[in-house]
């Protein structure tokens, strides 16, 4: 595909904007008071042995946190690409539902990978923030969504998406054996996340996925109470004399097949 942006709309709007003021925000509050800045900054990181003793606000707020105008620049010119991709394919809810999964699975993991070299000794500081885990997520889905789909790598050549998410899992991978092992299994957890997802999510977004979920439960419910309710009249019409049966809705069918299931749930 040519070298441009997708379109800047919906939820790539909201997740870019959201980032992007919780970035200024540290920063003019770093020109206020920088130990303030840098105690915000520490309390809505992701610190596993703070997560793992009742701050769990955590996982929901590191991925806002962004230090360094480059690295912040990346992550949402990255967040801006993918994510607006993906839209222009599915629904503004699936794009932030697959975004929050991977987000989640990245501070999951990080803070199960960091209990686990606890309980060995092998634990070490370690401090988690900006969204890459979440934008490793996206860049998954792509791969094996529309892995034949060509971008422009380092602006030079054309690469296909699937090889591109395989390079970027590759580095992931090479980074478990240097200091920074943690943070690397935790961006393999995101992007294990973001394939839950794609495998489990509904194709219409979460929140519609559950209200559908949530009003077939309650029409399985009324359902099950117009047999009961048939049963009984069925019991009740026998001890009358009478032989009858009903469908689920409540008709009477004994003069019908039988052997036909058609007006059956």
């Amino acid at each position: 595909m040519p070298f441009g942006f997708p379109g800047f709309t919906g939820a790539t709007r909201r997740l870019v904007f959201v980032n992007l003021a919780a970035y200024f925000f540290l920063l003019i509050l770093g020109f206020a008071s920088a130990a303030t800045a840098l105690q915000v900054a520490a309390g809505c990181s992701l610190i596993p042995q703070l997560f793992l003793h009742g701050a769990l606000w955590q996982p929901l707020t590191y991925s806002f946190v962004h230090i360094g105008l480059v690295q912040t620049l990346l992550e949402l010119l990255s967040l801006w690409f993918l994510a607006g991709f993906l839209e222009g394919y599915r629904s503004s809810s699936w794009v932030t539902g697959l975004y929050a999964a991977s987000v989640l699975g990245t501070a999951v993991s990080g803070a199960v990978i960091w209990e686990l070299a606890d309980m060995f000794g092998r634990s070490s500081p370690v401090q988690i923030y900006g969204c890459m885990g979440g934008i490793f997520g996206l860049l998954i889905a792509i791969g094996v969504l529309y892995g034949e789909t060509e971008f422009m790598m380092m602006f030079l050549i054309n690469i296909k998406a699937k090889y591109l998410a395989i390079i970027y899992a590759l580095i992931a991978f090479a980074m478990l054996f240097s200091q920074s092992w943690i943070y690397a299994f935790a961006q393999l957890g995101g992007a294990l996340a973001g394939l839950l997802f794609l495998r489990y999510a509904p194709s219409k977004g979460v929140s519609i996925g559950a209200s559908e979920w949530v009003y077939g439960l309650r029409n399985r419910y009324y359902r099950w109470k117009r047999r009961r309710a048939g049963r009984k009249f069925e019991v009740y019409m026998r001890k009358q004399g009478r032989d009858i049966r009903l469908d689920s809705r409540g008709r009477q069918i004994d003069d019908v097949d039988p052997n036909d299931k058609s007006r059956w749930n």
